[in-house]
């Protein structure tokens, strides 16, 4: 039957599953071809999802003044004209989506173009934000935008990837990982650049091999934990020669790294023991204040008659974002909840550090000097207050760093801390310590 010809109804109900994963041409490795289906359906998953919260405000506006809005009548909203019409705009959306996927593949089959034109280092910083902001999203409905976990050296060579570690390298002795923060990508950190932190480090210490992790950080903070756990046990058992662990987590990063030494530890790897040191660069050990003004303004909005609707567009922001909020880094924090939420910060578990593990963390704020008011600790970098960066709280959930292996500085932004000189001469005294 001719589409055009075809009930409504049905249009949108065969449009359910408009697209196959696409393959790779290794993993880890994003194509042109996999950017162009990734966004094409983002597009089409986008626009579905704004038309039924459309959908939603319309049916609260015609029905709620009438008191219908819970009641059985509003049952036979389904059945009326406007909610046929919003079926058949994600039936047409969804439809244009599998002819654009369909036609990309095409194209690629009559040109021989076998997929492997690696994405722009340009191109990979929009992946890594939408990764940040939708991640869990793109996992959810297998976008090849999804971004896996995944180990470089500096020269952009994987070195692991989803737990499969490459066997034909040679490695040993001491090993630096650096992982990056919300919305980011390994290239953040300028491998390549001769005064960026891990050149740095390289040339101090010519004999620590650096690393940087890549991964989703879209996804909960403790599920990127696990996983990056299990390929430092993979890595660990592969390369039996590793005598030393080193972990630099910039933000989000230094919650990842604290929920893999968790699990790790949970699993007893051996990785976890040669693991000596563990630096955190502004990290939010116990949340970040923009996500709670967030989940504040969402839930507010949900209490408004007639826009009660728009709060699901607070659902758009990922779980990793949501995991900010208390700095969640177990699955205990959310996996008993029903909704994209975790538990408040005064039942939130206690996650401490190893105690064999030097522990080093260092806040920063905008203000060029000392300054002790409420405002100015705050407000710290703009996106973490100092004593969220320097893991200090209520007596059950500070972290107990020594005060020796904590520093603040002024006149620095939350993302300045992967370039500044001070920042970067501090992490070096700290591992040299």
């Amino acid at each position: 039957m001719n589409q055009l010809n075809k009930p409504l109804d049905m249009i949108a109900l065969e449009s359910e599953q408009p697209y196959s994963e696409p393959s790779r041409v290794k993993a880890g490795t994003l194509s042109i071809t996999d950017f162009l289906l990734g966004i094409s359906q983002l597009t089409t998953i986008g626009v579905i999802e704004t038309t039924a919260i459309v959908e939603a405000i319309h049916r609260e506006i015609l029905l709620r003044p009438l008191g219908l809005l819970n009641h059985r009548y509003g049952r036979f909203w389904h059945k009326g004209i406007s909610s046929r019409v919003y079926k058949v705009v994600r039936g047409i959306t969804s439809l244009v989506g599998r002819s654009l996927t369909v036609a990309i593949n095409q194209y690629n089959h009559f040109t021989n173009n076998d997929k492997s034109h690696p994405l722009p280092n340009s191109l990979n910083m929009v992946v890594n934000v939408l990764n940040g902001v939708m991640g869990d999203h793109l996992e959810t409905n297998k976008n090849p935008l999804a971004l896996p976990t995944s180990l470089y050296n500096s020269e952009g060579l994987l070195l692991a990837v989803s737990n499969q570690v490459n066997k034909n390298m040679a490695l040993s002795g001491k090993v630096t990982i650096i992982l990056h923060g919300l919305c980011m990508g390994y290239l953040n950190w300028l491998p390549n650049n001769e005064n960026s932190l891990g050149q740095i480090i390289q040339k101090n210490q010519p004999d620590t091999n650096i690393f940087y992790l890549n991964y989703n950080t879209g996804r909960r903070i403790s599920s990127n934990g696990r996983e990056f756990s299990e390929l430092l046990h993979q890595l660990s058992t592969t390369y039996t020669d590793i005598s030393e662990i080193n972990l630099i987590g910039h933000s989000m990063g230094g919650l990842v790294s604290r929920s893999a030494l968790y699990y790790g530890g949970q699993a007893q790897y051996e990785w976890v023991t040669k693991t000596k040191k563990l630096i955190t660069l502004g990290t939010p050990h116990h949340g970040a204040v923009l996500e709670r003004i967030g989940n504040t303004v969402q839930q507010t909005i949900s209490k408004v008659p007639f826009a009660g609707s728009l709060s699901k567009l607070g659902d758009i922001r990922s779980t990793g974002i949501i995991d900010l909020r208390h700095g969640s880094v177990r699955d205990e924090d959310w996996h008993s909840l029903t909704t994209r939420s975790v538990l408040p910060d005064d039942e939130r578990y206690i996650t401490m550090l190893p105690e064999h593990i030097d522990t080093y963390f260092l806040a920063a704020t905008f203000s060029e000097k000392k300054d002790d008011s409420k405002e100015s600790k705050l407000l710290g970098d703009g996106l973490v207050s100092i004593s969220s960066a320097l893991g200090e709280h209520i007596e059950t959930h500070d972290l107990k760093v020594p005060m020796h292996r904590k520093a603040i500085f002024y006149g620095i932004g939350h993302l300045s801390l992967l370039t500044d000189k001070r920042v970067i001469n501090q992490t070096l005294d700290w591992l040299k310590d």
